[in-house]
């Protein structure tokens, strides 16, 4: 009828225009027939209906769901990177505590530490560390050392964004503002959405595909001639990668004018909010595609064992995922190690050991090779001529 039809006009005009309309529709709609429908909204929307469909709810609601998941996928971030420098036979010296103390940021030390727990060797004995303890290799890449730096400004980022959001959904966004208290009305701007609307993952992929790098069969797989093993995964990686460097492009800088240069400052957050879960969703697939590589990495090494959490995550991962033999149909597997990522059954697997090194505050990492030194023994060292030349001196 026409009410019908004029109540679907003027949603569909207003949805380009106010994004939480989609969101207050379901609301509106079930209030019942169109007549008692229309007599509820001569009630509420003198302010209430306004509130629906202005502010920063939209883009602080996409905004949590993104800091949530950003952080289950962070954490998990670190336990993959770790099975993969476990495969690449790493060191972990660049992980030592001394290290991070002198640069503390928190996110940083934060890595570091579930580095240190999930790959000391004197805690959990590796056999595949054990092979390579006394090897002749100063230092690894950056994508393998680094990873505390990466990943901890990551970190430490989603902390402060969070704490925005935990401000944000606390916060009153509406316009007018109606303080009770004063008997005033006062018009604001707390419903701009600047405030919520502000990889290295590839790399360590590339290393594990590459046989001059990892010293494993190319692209992790045997008969190379015949199979092309994860090199069009580590295509679709870096594809994924690509295309979050434009998704990154914040949309906050973009403000455009509106309603006759009355609203002429914009966040243009709910694009930033639908990006970022974009960016998530793309970062939660490559690492999905480093985990399975790091997995088939551990075939090539065996019969040696990694550490015991390391060996519980390779456990979960070939329990929905089989070992790589020749070519297959991959997307079924990459979808099945995101699952396991998605509903962080890699975090849990990890957690127990992590949390457990944590209350014995176990200082160390595993022995160093000739190639490494302990910062403590350097500092004696550097005492110890200081008090010889002093002597001399004498």
């Amino acid at each position: 009828n026409s009410v019908s039809t004029l109540h679907f006009l003027v949603m569909t005009c207003y949805v380009f225009a106010h994004p939480m309309i989609l969101a207050s529709l379901g609301i509106i709609t079930e209030m019942g027939n169109d007549r008692s429908m229309w007599t509820w909204l001569t009630s509420v929307l003198s302010l209430k209906g306004l509130a629906l469909i202005n502010g920063t709810q939209m883009i602080t609601s996409l905004g949590c769901e993104a800091v949530e998941r950003a952080s289950a996928i962070a954490r998990q971030a670190d336990i993959v990177a770790a099975l993969t420098l476990e495969v690449l036979k790493g060191t972990t010296k660049a992980f030592d505590t001394d290290i991070h103390a002198v640069r503390p940021h928190r996110g940083q030390a934060e890595v570091a530490f579930r580095f240190r727990s999930l790959l000391d060797s004197d805690h959990h004995p590796s056999e595949i560390a054990e092979s390579h303890r006394f090897c002749d290799r100063v230092q690894d890449a950056y994508t393998m050392r680094c990873c505390p730096q990466v990943h901890g400004v990551v970190n430490d980022t989603i902390a402060f964004v969070k704490d925005i959001m935990t401000t944000e959904i606390n916060s009153a966004t509406d316009n007018p503002m109606v303080f009770a208290e004063r008997a005033e009305t006062i018009s604001g701007g707390n419903f701009h959405g600047e405030y919520p609307a502000k990889v290295i993952n590839e790399r360590r992929i590339e290393r594990l595909c590459n046989p001059s790098l990892s010293e494993l069969p190319a692209f992790l797989v045997t008969e190379g001639g015949l199979n092309s093993g994860f090199m069009i995964a580590h295509c679709t990686a870096a594809a994924l990668v690509s295309e979050n460097k434009a998704l990154c492009h914040p949309s906050s800088v973009d403000s455009l004018s509106t309603s006759a240069a009355t609203e002429d400052h914009v966040s243009m957050g709910g694009w930033s909010a639908r990006k970022a879960l974009r960016v998530i969703e793309h970062v939660e697939q490559v690492l999905a595609i480093e985990l399975l590589a790091a997995c088939q990495g551990i075939e090539f090494l065996r019969p040696l064992r990694t550490t015991t959490p390391l060996e519980k995550v390779y456990d979960l991962v070939r329990s929905v995922v089989r070992p790589w033999m020749k070519d297959r149909f991959m997307a079924p597997d990459i979808e099945a190690a995101h699952r396991l990522l998605v509903e962080q059954k890699v975090w849990e697997v990890a957690e127990p050991y992590i949390e457990k090194y944590r209350r014995e505050h176990i200082p160390e990492s595993r022995p160093g090779s000739p190639t490494a030194f302990s910062l403590g023994s350097l500092e004696r060292k550097i005492h110890d001529g200081h008090s010889h030349r002093h002597h001399n001196e004498l």
